[in-house]
């Protein structure tokens, strides 16, 4: 993959759709190393969603990647991310600072899925 150019605080790609092709190419651009796991979900999302009767387990699917991907666009979020998941685990969780890292993290995931409803 080439290093795509980005403004700070830009995006590296454009919102996929939320159709499984689309959000496997832009998993693809964004978090390659990620392509494996986003296959293990979609087969286990559609055999639930086959021993269910359900489409439910293959939206849920669908929109939990969606955010990963929401998240990832963004290079500055990301770090964001990173930085606070990497605290979580380093940190004792009596710390304050584990706290934060906790409730930045779920920051993090609450404004990718707020930014893709209002879309």
């Amino acid at each position: 993959m080439s290093a795509q150019h980005t403004e700070p605080g830009g995006f590296l790609i454009p919102r996929p759709e939320r159709g499984p092709a689309a959000l496997r190419v832009a998993l693809a651009q964004v978090a390659p190393h990620r392509l494996a796991e986003m296959e293990q979900q979609k087969d286990e999302a559609i055999a639930l969603a086959a021993r269910t009767d359900s489409l439910g387990p293959i939206v849920q699917f669908l929109e939990a990647w969606a955010v990963v991907i929401e998240i990832a666009r963004f290079p500055a979020v990301t770090a964001r991310l990173h930085s606070a998941e990497y605290a979580a685990q380093v940190l004792d969780r009596e710390d304050p600072a584990w706290q934060a890292a906790m409730n930045e993290i779920q920051a993090v995931y609450l404004m990718a899925r707020e930014s893709l409803a209002h879309e």
